[in-house]
C-alpha cells in the first residue's frame, strides 16, 4: 500500500496535517490518518491532539465524519483509548481500517472490544471510499 500523498486522491484533501508521529488527510466528510512505524498510537501523546485539530477545523465533535486509519505502517494502537475519546464527548459516524496485513487486522479485533460502533475492515482504500461515497455504513 502507499500513501495518499502518492495517488489521486491526494488532489482532493482539503487539509493536511502532519505529525512527528503521522500525517491526516481532511476529506470533504471523511478523515485518513497514517500512522508512522513503530508508533504505540495512545489518546493522550497522538489521538488528542488528532481529534481536537480535526474537530476545530471541521467545527464539530465527528458525529458526521468517518475515520479511515490506512495502515500502510506497522504501529499498535491502545485499544482502551477509545474509552477516553468517547468520555470527551467525541463521536464519528463511522470507523474504517485499511490494511492488507492480515496481523494488522486481527489486531483490529481488540479495538472493536472498546470501540461502541462496529469497525469496518477494508483491504483496499478505493473501496473504504467508495462505500462513504454511495452512504453505506
Amino acid at each position: 500500500m502507499i500513501s495518499i500523498k502518492e495517488t489521486d486522491l491526494y488532489n482532493q484533501v482539503i487539509k493536511e496535517l502532519n505529525y512527528s508521529f503521522g500525517n491526516v488527510f481532511i476529506f470533504e466528510g471523511f478523515v485518513i490518518s497514517e500512522i508512522n512505524l513503530g508508533i504505540n498510537l495512545n489518546w493522550d501523546e497522538h489521538a488528542k491532539v488528532i481529534v481536537n485539530d480535526v474537530s476545530r477545523f471541521i467545527g464539530s465533535n465527528g458525529k458526521d465524519i468517518v475515520y479511515i486509519s490506512h495502515r500502510i505502517n506497522s504501529y499498535s494502537v491502545v485499544a482502551s483509548d477509545w474509552l477516553k475519546f468517547f468520555n470527551n464527548s467525541f463521536n464519528l459516524k463511522g470507523y474504517y481500517i485499511v490494511s492488507e496485513d492480515k496481523i494488522r487486522v486481527l489486531s483490529s479485533v481488540i479495538e472493536n472490544l472498546f470501540f461502541n460502533n462496529k469497525i469496518k475492515r477494508f483491504n483496499n482504500l478505493n473501496t473504504a471510499i467508495n462505500w462513504i461515497k454511495i452512504g453505506i455504513d
